[in-house]
């Protein structure tokens, strides 16, 4: 399990870079067609850097959570090592609430979005709305490994 969690994290980390990549081009036509008139104004590049935005913003949320990174505030103390695990599991069950809801909602946005199309572009909408349930289902997976790896040091660990 724990590889096929790293081959998931790699090829996040790598759709996270191409759609930064990527994002670079709609974005820098978009200001090009607002002060030249080299390319018309309202075409496809505003809504595909929506749309690449949205899935930056989901891909970076979900590396994060794998990475241990997002969501992370440094408020706790530094504690005995059971005690710093215990803290991390109450910091991940509330992140757990986050995915379960955007999960269940995530379905719900789907549902609404599923024979929509986009306006320019006349693209799928579902490709968009899909990114929650997606994000959350990703973060309940890395959230179940750190867990796991969090209670045996909780369990098993003597305090320091």
């Amino acid at each position: 399990m724990k590889k096929m969690l790293d081959l998931l994290h790699r090829g996040l980390v790598v759709l996270l870079a191409a759609t930064v990549g990527i994002l670079v081009l709609p974005v820098s036509l978009q200001m090009l067609s607002r002060f030249t008139e080299l390319i018309p104004p309202y075409i496809w590049t505003e809504e595909l850097s929506r749309f690449l935005l949205i899935w930056m913003i989901m891909l970076g949320a979900m590396v994060g959570v794998r990475e241990g990174t997002h969501f992370d505030v440094d408020l706790w103390p530094s504690l005995s090592g059971r005690a710093n695990a215990l803290l991390r599991i109450l910091s991940q069950l509330f992140v757990l609430v986050f995915a379960l809801v955007y999960v269940i909602w995530g379905v719900e946005f789907l549902r609404f979005g599923w024979n929509q199309h986009s306006e320019l572009a006349d693209l799928p909408m579902l490709y968009i709305f899909i990114a929650w349930p997606i994000t959350g289902l990703v973060w309940i997976l890395f959230l179940g490994e750190s867990f796991q790896a969090n209670l045996k040091l909780f369990l098993y660990k003597d305090t320091q």
